[in-house]
């Protein structure tokens, strides 16, 4: 089907409001001192641009020197597949609310022209930054490692024949390059793809543009065999150079194969972003499953948001692009080389162990170690509740639990929620497997994930297809909890067992992302659950779970509960003290209350991973909080809650973040933790280790930038990750219970 006849999806006008005017998520009021609005837009830090500061923060980490190479250039290559996603998402939103006539701005004053203009200062500063980092920090230690990225025009005459033969057996067989003439129209760039644009010279001497698309199914670095030097011995441990070329200028060099009998002026390479975040009209959809099938192919067709070429580009070339793909000047972002820093992903696979972090085995924690031969994982979670700190301790418990339930002839039904699982899942294997037990079991998956969209919905067809109750998520609703629920007949009673996250059931990035998950066989809880999936798969409207926080039932209200009862005991002489790790920090309201807390004098610390809209230590409205943000070499993703409570110490962990597309528009699950030694394990060393860990922590000033700690390169400052690595190290010594 042609791009003609599968127009992208343009979001519906919105009502504006007078320009300057923000928007009133409730009634206005004070604070308790001075008299001073919490409504202020300079209480505010706008949202895109904290997100971009985030970006910055991982470009820190590809210029920290303390890092393995090959690590700093996964983190720059991280920085491009996250202003990938930024452009995709975020700035496509604030386009369409432009060309809608929006008006109205969010809680820190800014319109959505106003934030389009600071995100394309910001975003150029930070391309700018991240390709300096890349052409006079890492591609030079590289080199010097002995891993070296050359332009083809420093190839020798032996290499170049080398190469050339790889394209010719290889390449140019994949490659279909595309006119642009009266007769045959502009060829459809699709998403996020590496381009060629060529300027070809016929035998009448007539220009001809033509484009050539760089595929993505072939390695994008090509190797080169080395030449070895007369007179030069190898060292015997030294690893051999390895000299690679971006595969883009291997095509380039041997266009004439594509264009026999023409004169190829010059090529130059471009990329295109596309609007990603296309809208799915579920409320209308007969056929949710239809309905995001369909979304995911419009994305292929949606406007061009971003176009990325080379500094170097001509003005006459650049014009047929911009005119042709309908791209303002503003949306332009002339880059130095390589064009497109996530495809620096590939470079930082290359097989270099020794410029890597040292790998470390995960290990299962002692309560889940068998007392008797023979004993399950049931047994274990009978004695106690059990937590898992991810990656430090293995995911492979939560896939052992799964696969025992399949197994287990007195387990009569699994449920589970699915948002994220990812190819070659061993978690859906167990569900499939317990299928064919007779077990009953439902499966919850979210088909709008976003980008995850295809790999769930295969999963969702695989599993119906072999007899599971599949639902496909909630009509306006993201299903984001992470919960699953396994039911056994015991005696002549149930027992429901339940694992409760913060982390999707992926067993690939348990061990990217930190998390903490729970085994519980607690009755309320287990009954919560049972609830939960009811509300899940069928019809109910309960609002009054016993353990559980639920959103959007009544998550944000009982938040708001247990952050004004902290405030009481501020006010009756007990020590408030709140401590809230979460990846995102953008409501307004639950801004407001810590703002409030703040102002009774609770102690407030924020490990805020990413986006983080309030401003701390503002004299009289938020000089007792603090906001710390980690970037290390796992991407913080737990969500933890602490009150003190006057010493009767409460911790929920959970899926949710404090925005309000968790608290309003998602199923979010965050569950107590009640045993006091894990309490004691969440506060005293997990939270107590964040908080004094400075080597990869950032402290938030009041004007919404961040500052690495002076002492940082102390010898004895803590790297919080590395210190639960190291625990975990030990702690396997003794046991010897580690797992891969």
């Amino acid at each position: 089907m042609s791009a003609e006849h599968t127009p992208a999806t343009k979001t519906k006008h919105r009502v504006s409001r007078p320009a300057g005017k923000p928007r009133q998520e409730e009634s206005d009021r004070t604070g308790s001192r001075g008299g001073s609005s919490l409504d202020d837009s300079k209480l505010y830090v706008n949202r895109e641009l904290s997100l971009l500061a985030f970006q910055r923060r991982v470009l820190e980490e590809a210029q920290d020197q303390h890092n393995p190479l090959l690590e700093r250039v996964k983190f720059l290559s991280i920085v491009g597949s996250n202003l990938d996603e930024f452009f995709m998402v975020r700035v496509a939103g604030l386009k369409r609310q432009v060309e809608s006539g929006v008006l109205e701005c969010d809680p820190d004053g800014m319109t959505p022209k106003q934030q389009l203009g600071a995100i394309r200062e910001k975003a150029s500063d930070l391309f700018k930054a991240a390709h300096e980092c890349l052409r006079r920090q890492l591609f030079p230690a590289l080199k010097k490692a002995g891993l070296c990225v050359v332009d083809y025009s420093q190839l020798t005459s032996v290499q170049r024949t080398n190469v050339n033969k790889y394209f010719s057996e290889t390449v140019f067989p994949t490659l279909t390059p595309l006119a642009f003439d009266p007769g045959r129209p502009f060829p459809h760039i699709s998403n996020l793809s590496l381009n060629l644009a060529v300027l070809i010279r016929d035998q009448q001497d007539v220009e001809h543009f033509a484009r050539v698309k760089v595929p993505d199914i072939l390695p994008q670095l090509v190797p080169i065999t080395p030449v070895a030097k007369e007179g030069v011995t190898k060292k015997k441990k030294a690893p051999a150079p390895q000299n690679l070329v971006w595969l883009e200028q291997v095509i380039v060099a041997n266009l004439q194969n594509l264009f026999p009998g023409m004169q190829i002026i010059e090529a130059h390479p471009f990329h295109v972003t596309r609007d990603a975040d296309s809208a799915i009209q579920e409320l209308e959809a007969g056929d949710l499953l239809e309905s995001v099938e369909e979304g995911v192919w419009q994305r292929r067709f949606a406007d061009v948001i971003r176009l990325e070429v080379n500094d170097d580009m001509p003005p006459a070339v650049l014009e047929i692009l911009q005119k042709n793909l309908e791209v303002d000047p503003d949306d332009v972002y002339q880059v130095g080389r390589p064009i497109a820093l996530s495809r620096l992903k590939h470079l930082s696979a290359v097989d270099r162990p020794e410029l890597r972090d040292k790998p470390f085995l995960p290990a299962v924690p002692a309560a889940l170690q068998p007392e008797e031969d023979g004993e399950d994982m049931f047994a274990a979670i009978r004695r106690q509740d059990v937590l898992l700190h991810h990656p430090f301790d293995s995911f492979q418990p939560v896939v052992t639990f799964l696969q025992q339930a399949a197994r287990d002839p007195a387990v009569l039904a699994i449920k589970v929620t699915l948002y994220r699982v990812g190819r070659n899942s061993p978690v859906v294997e167990a569900l499939l497997d317990a299928v064919g037990e007779g077990k009953q079991v439902a499966a919850l998956v979210e088909l709008k994930a976003r980008f995850d969209e295809e790999s769930n919905i295969e999963w969702a067809r695989a599993l119906e297809r072999d007899g599971v109750h599949v639902v496909y998520g909630l009509p306006g609703l993201k299903v984001h909890c992470k919960t699953a629920l396994v039911v056994r007949r015991e005696g002549d009673a149930i027992r429901r067992y339940v694992h409760l996250s913060t982390g999707n059931y992926n067993s690939v990035t348990a061990q990217l992302y930190t998390d903490i998950g729970m085994f519980t066989c607690d009755e309320a809880i287990g009954a919560d659950c049972t609830d939960l999936f009811n509300y899940l798969t069928g019809y109910s409207a309960k609002v009054d779970y016993r353990k559980l926080l639920v959103a959007p039932v009544a998550m944000r209200q009982n938040f708001e509960r247990l952050i004004r009862r902290e405030i009481e005991h501020q006010r009756n002489g007990e020590r408030g003290r709140l401590i809230f790790k979460m990846n995102a920090l953008v409501d307004k309201p639950m801004i407001r209350l810590f703002y409030e807390a703040s102002q009774a004098g609770v102690q407030v610390d924020l490990l805020v991973r990413g986006i983080c809209c309030l401003r701390p230590g503002i004299a009289g409205i938020s000089e007792n909080i603090r906001v710390t943000s980690i970037v290390g070499r796992f991407l913080e993703h737990s969500r933890i809650f602490y009150f003190r409570n006057a010493g009767q110490e409460e911790i929920y962990l959970g899926s949710a973040d404090m925005m309000p597309r968790n608290l309003n528009r998602r199923v979010e699950v965050d569950f107590p933790v009640r045993d006091p030694k894990l309490v004691r394990f969440l506060h005293d060393e997990v939270l107590a280790i964040y908080l004094a860990g400075v080597v990869k922590a950032r402290h938030m000033k009041p004007d919404g930038t961040y500052d690495r700690p002076s002492n940082r390169d102390n010898a004895r400052s803590v790297n919080s990750q590395e210190w639960f690595i190291k625990k975990v190290a030990v702690s396997s010594g003794s046991n010897g219970k580690a797992v891969g």
